[in-house]
């Protein structure tokens, strides 16, 4: 298998990570789809080359719009992010968990809006970003790592959402789901684990947890 001539959603892409693996996909032959709610800010993906598409990770609804006009899609990759924290529990404010919670909207609606593109792909693939928070949550990050838990969770429901699919279609599983930690997001550590989601048969893939270096 390989990334070139796939399709891959990359949602809520103007971050730098965004950028990096826009890029990096194009250059290997991939045909890139980056969404953002800013025309400006999507020019510097399309100027690596990308299609850019102004939309709302966070909303079902335009997700579901988006799947409809793309059709066949190999990959989803929400990148939806963004850090609100410090001061303790006590700091752990309901403005910074609802200023984190877009994070896990763009999870949820992705997924469900390209579940069916997906599962029809020979070699689809979900990925997400999380942080190495989940597994030692600090007071500090309390609302920050309930975000990341609950994303994760999400993601872990889709792949066994793939696999019961296979099964009950006495299919071989072809779809995937993953979740990736990083301690700090380094756009060099996640574009080579993003190029070798198809080195990997995804019966070995499908609702793997994978620390990034």
């Amino acid at each position: 298998m390989s990334v070139t001539d796939r399709t891959i959603v990359l949602a809520g892409a103007t971050s730098d990570s965004g950028l990096a693996l826009a890029r990096a996909l194009s250059e290997a032959g991939a045909r890139v789809v980056a969404t953002g709610r800013s025309a400006d800010r999507l020019e510097p993906l399309r100027a690596v080359g990308a299609e850019v598409e102004v939309a709302d990770a966070t909303s079902l609804d335009s997700m579901t719009d988006l799947a409809a006009r793309l059709g066949a899609v190999d990959a989803v990759i929400p990148l939806v992010g963004g850090w609100r924290g410090g001061g303790g529990l006590a700091g752990q404010s309901d403005a910074d968990f609802t200023a984190l919670l877009p994070a896990l909207e763009a999870v949820r609606a992705t997924s469900r809006a390209f579940d069916t593109a997906l599962r029809a792909s020979d070699a689809g693939r979900f990925a997400i970003v999380s942080s190495t928070a989940v597994g030692r949550p600090l007071a500090g990050g309390a609302n920050y790592a309930a975000v990341k838990a609950a994303s994760e969770a999400w993601t872990r429901a889709v792949a066994q959402g793939f696999a019961k699919a296979a099964r009950d279609a006495a299919e071989p599983l072809r779809a995937a789901s993953v979740v990736f930690r990083a301690k700090a997001l380094d756009p060099a550590s996640l574009v080579p684990r993003v190029l070798a989601l198809w080195d990997v048969d995804a019966t070995d893939l499908n609702d793997q947890i994978i620390t990034l270096d």
